[in-house]
């Protein structure tokens, strides 16, 4: 079996790849340049994943892909992925979520139309998409409604429908991840769980506190390993034109998270909360159930929240 990966550079894609290889099926990965930053393919894996390069901003770059890769099931996870930097730009942030997914949808439905080729496609959204719930609903299964606040929870839910009109209308074989916060080796200080992991090692001889914004925001955290193993389950064991959260189940708060960090570093320092970091539009409390990906393909995490924090801590520290 033959894999395409979109992204495949990037942090999710990576450990994607790599789980992939491990699985038994072939790997191609699409990215941009011929970089590759650090992350979960070291030098054997990255040799073994067959790579095409281009823009997919392009217009003629999916179907250059495809005629390359000519794969039994396409992830796509090429995006942006940073919510700041997402709402930052609009407009960019709509062409990379939604237009190059609505070009590689329609390369795959004239492909199947023709009868060349079929695969299933692994359609990566976002928890973001649910918005704002009462903590009382937590945690969140794929009927809640969907209210995505800011631009770039919008452009996965576009994803997300276009995504089910390509199979509605054109019966391809998409299925779609709703995906929560993720993290592991390899993720940008951008993001949440890195940056606190660095600020924290940094502190250490230190007498400063940890400063962060909120510390009351809840948020559902899975290994990016474990991620990666829900989606080869959904493109194997999904079902077309379903939806599924990728989720732990499990809420944090930030306050906490940032405690437990102190904690597993053997950082002995004050957790303070600066307003000026504050994000107000932050969605108060984001979980995900998933009992239905369970259900469908038997997977499990096999990562806990310390596992991660501890991981980050150890390659922060060297």
């Amino acid at each position: 079996m033959k894999a395409l990966v979109t992204g495949g550079a990037g942090f999710a894609g990576q450990w994607l790849c790599r789980e992939l290889l491990h699985s038994g099926w072939e790997v191609w990965g699409a990215r941009l340049d011929d970089s590759l930053p650090p992350g979960a393919l070291d030098g054997d894996a990255a040799r073994s994943v067959r790579w095409w390069q281009g823009d997919l901003r392009a217009p003629e770059s999916a179907h250059a892909m495809l005629d390359a890769a000519m794969p039994d099931a396409i992830f796509h996870l090429a995006g942006m992925a940073h919510v700041v930097t997402a709402n930052a730009d609009p407009a960019g942030t709509l062409d990379v979520n939604v237009i190059v997914a609505s070009r590689i949808l329609g390369e795959v439905r004239t492909r199947r139309g023709g009868g060349t080729l079929d695969p299933a496609v692994v359609i990566v959204g976002s928890g973001e998409q649910y918005g704002r719930h009462s903590a009382s609903e937590m945690p969140l299964d794929e009927v809640a409604a969907q209210n995505p606040m800011g631009i770039y929870a919008a452009s996965k839910t576009a994803q997300e429908v276009l995504a089910l009109e390509a199979h509605r209308t054109g019966g391809v074989r998409v299925i779609c991840a709703r995906s929560f916060n993720h993290s592991g080796p390899g993720q940008s200080p951008s993001f949440v769980i890195p940056a606190l992991v660095k600020r924290t090692v940094a502190l250490r001889g230190t007498s400063k506190p940890l400063v962060m914004g909120n510390t009351d925001t809840v948020r559902d955290f899975s290994h990016v390993e474990d991620v990666a193993r829900a989606y080869v389950a959904l493109a194997e064991h999904g079902i077309p034109g379903d939806t599924y959260n990728v989720a732990s189940g499990i809420g944090t708060d930030m306050g906490s998270l940032a405690r437990r960090i102190l904690a597993l570093a053997g950082v002995d320092a004050k957790l303070q909360s600066d307003p000026a970091l504050v994000r107000p539009a932050d969605v108060p409390a984001l979980v995900g159930s998933a009992a239905k990906l369970r259900a469908a393909t038997g997977w499990a995490p096999r990562h806990s929240l310390d596992t991660i924090l501890e991981e980050l801590i150890r390659a922060a520290s060297h």
